[in-house]
């Protein structure tokens, strides 16, 4: 059955296992997107779309001190519903080959649900996580009614962090047998760098399980957060061009400081592309989102985001090296490989044992909060976290005070 949308194509796709109408829904296949009225005519007297042709009624009493730049844009007016020009910046900024290759959703969220929705069929089919991992992709299956596997990272640290065999690294074996064992499960989502555990998973892993002909799902790669692991060539967007069954999310809150505007961001081929394209709400992405994103992407946005960014990484060292001189006071070695913008450590008991504490790390996440104006996240529940603060790299200031606050906690509690 033909995508909707995509140009007829006599190229085969890779690996040679893989069917995309097998991997999408019959009904997503099927689907005859809604044709917005953005979809046809952008410009001249609109009056096809039953806007407001007065504008909008917002008064700012002080614009230009408030910088309410937004209020100039045509709020009016539905918004473009593909926004080609942002796309192409991303691919470009990326390696990719054009527009055809991004998909713009309303942060990674919409991204991740709307995956599982044109994937993984209701009360019937299932999704694999590796915890210890980002929480929304369970909570995503269970508003989606469907089944989670969980197959954990590697927890040890005989082979040191991250890499092929290291505490958090993919353990690709398991992967497989569970992919043999439920053929149901229809999409593998992965973190890298994992959140929370900082840690890169290898491309070599990442290519392992796209290789592996009994899995004819889609792998998800998750890199919310690869802008501040170094190189490029850490990012599985290198193995687009190869692998149909592979999808990239990314998103401008991390590295590019957007949070506030929620723009999530898939790479894949053009096939899985342009299913995500139909299924989505018309008009998903707003004006102002879009005109602040197009800026972000700019050549002087650009290379002011990675100046930045190199900040952030040096503050980072800092970082742990001041919470390694906490180590008297009971902060345990970072764990993971420190390839986001935070770090993890644990807290350990105060009998000297050199465990991790969870009830002491939970009592430390509390008073600096409570007491000190302090906040930090709590992730000592989690799969082999156990007594663990995931922390920030912040600004050089904040960090200073977050050491402060810290070692007057740890003497106390």
């Amino acid at each position: 059955m033909p995508i909707h949308g995509l140009p007829a194509s006599s190229a085969s796709l890779t690996p040679a296992h893989f069917d995309i109408e097998r991997a999408i829904r019959p009904n997503i296949l099927a689907l005859q997107p809604y044709r917005c009225a953005r979809d046809d005519y952008h410009d001249g007297i609109l009056l096809d779309a039953n806007e407001n042709s007065l504008g909008h009624s917002i008064v700012s009493e002080s614009q230009s001190k408030d910088g309410h730049d937004s209020l100039s844009l045509p709020l009016h007016r539905y918004p473009d519903p593909s926004h080609p020009d942002i796309k192409a910046r991303i691919a470009s900024l990326r390696g990719l080959l054009g527009p055809q290759n991004v998909f713009l959703g309303v942060g990674s969220d919409e991204v991740i649900d709307l995956l599982q929705r044109v994937c993984v069929a209701p009360g019937k089919e299932k999704i694999l996580i590796t915890p210890p991992t980002y929480g929304m992709y369970a909570v995503s299956a269970q508003v989606n009614d469907i089944g989670v596997v969980k197959v954990p990272l590697e927890l040890g640290a005989d082979h040191g962090e991250g890499g092929d065999k290291g505490r958090f690294s993919l353990r690709v074996d398991e992967i497989k047998k569970a992919v043999d064992a439920d053929p149901s499960i229809r999409l593998i989502h992965l973190c890298s760098p994992g959140n929370p555990t900082g840690t890169l998973i290898s491309l070599s892993a990442i290519r392992s399980v796209l290789e592996y002909p009994s899995f004819t799902g889609i792998v998800v790669v998750d890199e919310a957060y690869i802008d501040f692991a170094g190189a490029a060539e850490h990012s599985a967007v290198s193995l687009i061009s190869e692998f149909a069954n592979l999808v990239v999310m990314q998103t401008l809150s991390k590295g590019f400081g957007l949070a506030a505007i929620r723009l999530g961001i898939a790479l894949a081929q053009p096939p899985l592309i342009q299913v995500l394209s139909n299924t989505k709400a018309p008009y998903n992405v707003s004006t102002p989102t879009a005109t602040l994103a197009l800026t972000a992407l700019s050549p002087a946005s650009l290379a002011l985001t990675q100046t930045k960014i190199q900040t952030l990484c040096i503050s980072r060292t800092y970082l742990l090296s001041s919470l390694a001189s906490l180590a008297d006071l009971g902060v345990g070695p970072a764990i993971g490989g420190n390839d986001a913008n935070f770090v993890v450590v644990p807290i350990l008991s105060r009998s000297g044992d050199g465990k991790p504490d969870t009830k002491r790390a939970s009592g430390v996440y509390k008073a600096l909060a409570d007491e000190k104006g302090v906040v930090v996240r709590y992730r000592g529940s989690e799969m082999g976290c156990e007594g663990a603060l995931r922390i920030t790299v912040g600004s050089d200031e904040e960090n200073v005070i977050l050491l402060q606050k810290m070692k007057e906690v740890l003497t106390i509690l």
